[in-house]
């Protein structure tokens, strides 16, 4: 317990403190604000105290721990993919110590729940081989029977990245050879080497979300313990992508537009959602007047998408064009809403029709999303446009593989401040992996009709739907958005005041220039941070609760 009295008093703190002794009065505390981590909280003691330092902590501050939780739902990933890691003797007749291959036998990727397309792609994509993305070609059996000249169909980052593990795998088995290193077949290596990268890119993921939350650091823990982390962290290499946007946003946030960029140029050269980001920007921005921020986050984004892919595009044109092409080529996912519609109306998409309707989807729900950010009454959020957005895009897209959702979950962190509708959510569309896997089985190893599959897509689908719902609401009555209006705790017994957006950055309390109601308007709430810089560290904390 601490009190103001400073040292020699009969009040001590029963840990060390840091040495800064300002006391954080702004942080929302979830074992006082939110019912889950309420309950929770009572297996360790309870909620934090009233008279608590907080924000003194020298040792457990919130991104530590956060980053310590992630690790744990990282190491669970881990273990469930590592099912697919078995080793067996190449030839089963053949005496112990002999070559090894990778144990897949009688469909053991599907039957354990650990298949990994990191696991998949390293044969298939010819990085086995030393195969140079972009420039190694092979073909395959298409559709109609032809045969199709194949490359890389990654975008270039996530390609150099699968690349550069590759190299360092069989670096390592080169040392093996040579100075008896441990190590373990070459697509185990590969593997494990991905999945630390990674897991670091996750790591950024959390970080850059907490920050850029603010006074809600502590909304991070669903994210870093997300059932959706657990299932999904090395299926692919979206961890890429959701750092990137996270660090853009965060950028943003500490009004450094051209960082911004630089961010959502990278993130788009590794996965295509990161630009959905600035048509979010634009909206906000067009509202705001705040245009010239967005030109430079936009001319910093293409030059840098540019420049990271200009020397593969002249290089190897045709290899660098296998991205666009495979996804205009591929038919409906099964993962997709339109594979629903087609296996309950007893049709077959024809794939240019597929393209047009996925595209003009997707052109009307951006038009919709801006119509809300002009045409609300406050302006909106940064992370609820981009969730809208991003939430639009998978709903409406020909492919919705299981792994994307991983996209939404800072997104949501952001834009949601319900724990229990996030979690619900997170917790149904981890368990589409479930019913996905069996549709990979034998017949006879089926262990669910494809009924259930269908009924879990279409189950996502509503819940996503809902948490749009749930945004659109509070963008439209933002007295009851926790973000800007938060729930009071005994710390804090004054008035509530409403705040603006804590990832807003240069738009963060500032005044509207244009919107669809017409008018210029300015800004009825308070910026989310006083613009001065913070006070001198004093004497000794002032624990005296906020005065209203």
């Amino acid at each position: 317990m601490t009190d103001d009295r400073g040292p020699g008093s009969d009040w001590e703190s029963a840990a060390a403190l840091a040495a800064d002794t300002r006391v954080d009065r702004t942080r929302v505390l979830p074992s006082r604000t939110d019912v889950v981590v309420h309950e929770a909280s009572n297996v360790v003691g309870g909620p934090v105290g009233r008279h608590a330092a907080v924000g003194r902590s020298r040792a457990w501050t919130p991104i530590r721990v956060l980053f310590l939780l992630a690790l744990c739902a990282l190491a669970v990933s881990w273990f469930g993919k590592a099912s697919c890691l078995q080793q067996a003797p190449a030839d089963e007749n053949s005496p112990a110590g002999t070559e090894l291959r990778l144990d897949w036998d009688d469909q053991r990727q599907y039957t354990n729940l650990c298949y990994s397309d990191v696991i998949g792609l390293f044969g298939a994509e010819r990085l086995n081989e030393g195969a140079f993305p972009y420039r190694t070609f092979w073909y395959e059996q298409g559709p109609d029977g032809q045969q199709i000249k194949r490359y890389m169909e990654y975008p270039v980052i996530t390609g150099m990245y699968m690349y550069g593990m590759a190299t360092v795998a069989r670096a390592w088995l080169s040392a093996h050879e040579k100075w008896g290193v441990p190590a373990a077949l070459d697509v185990v290596l590969f593997f494990d080497l991905a999945a630390l990268g990674l897991a670091l890119f996750w790591l950024v993921t959390i970080w850059a979300t907490a920050l850029t939350a603010r006074r809600r650091i502590w909304a991070a823990w669903i994210a870093a313990l997300s059932p959706l982390v657990v299932v999904h962290a090395f299926t692919n290499f979206d961890a890429i992508a959701t750092a990137m946007v996270a660090l853009a946003i965060l950028c943003w946030a500490r009004r450094k537009p051209w960082l911004a960029g630089l961010f959502i140029g990278l993130g788009t050269a590794a996965k295509l959602y990161p630009v959905l980001l600035l048509g979010v920007l634009l909206v906000l921005c067009l509202r705001s007047g705040r245009l010239r921020e967005f030109a430079q986050a936009a001319a910093t984004a293409v030059l840098v998408w540019v420049g990271v892919n200009l020397p593969i595009l002249i290089l190897y044109p045709q290899g660098w064009w296998e991205f666009f092409r495979y996804n205009s080529d591929r038919a409906a996912e099964s993962d997709s809403l339109y594979r629903v519609i087609s296996s309950a109306v007893g049709f077959q998409w024809n794939v240019t029709v597929l393209n047009v309707v996925s595209l003009g989807l997707l052109v009307l729900v951006a038009l919709g999303v801006g119509a809300v950010a002009l045409g609300a009454p406050q302006r909106p959020r940064l992370a609820q446009l981009a969730f809208l957005l991003v939430a639009g895009f998978l709903l409406v897209n020909k492919v919705w593989s299981p792994q994307y959702s991983l996209w939404l979950v800072p997104l949501a962190v952001l834009a949601i401040p319900h724990t229990r509708l996030l979690f619900a959510w997170m917790f149904v569309d981890a368990l589409v992996w479930v019913p996905r896997m069996s549709l990979y089985l034998d017949a006879d190893r089926r262990w669910l009709p494809d009924e259930w599959f269908t009924a879990v897509i279409v189950l996502r689908a509503l819940m996503v739907i809902g948490l749009c719902a749930v945004v659109l609401w509070q963008i439209w009555h933002p007295a009851d958005d926790l973000v800007r209006n938060p729930r009071r705790d005994d710390r804090d017994p004054g008035p509530e005041h409403l705040l603006d957006d804590p990832a807003g950055g240069v738009l963060d309390g500032a005044p509207d220039r244009f919107s669809v109601r017409g008018g210029r308007r300015r800004a009825a709430v308070e910026p989310t941070h006083s613009p001065g810089p913070p006070a001198p560290p004093g004497p000794a904390p002032d624990l005296t609760p906020t005065a209203p």
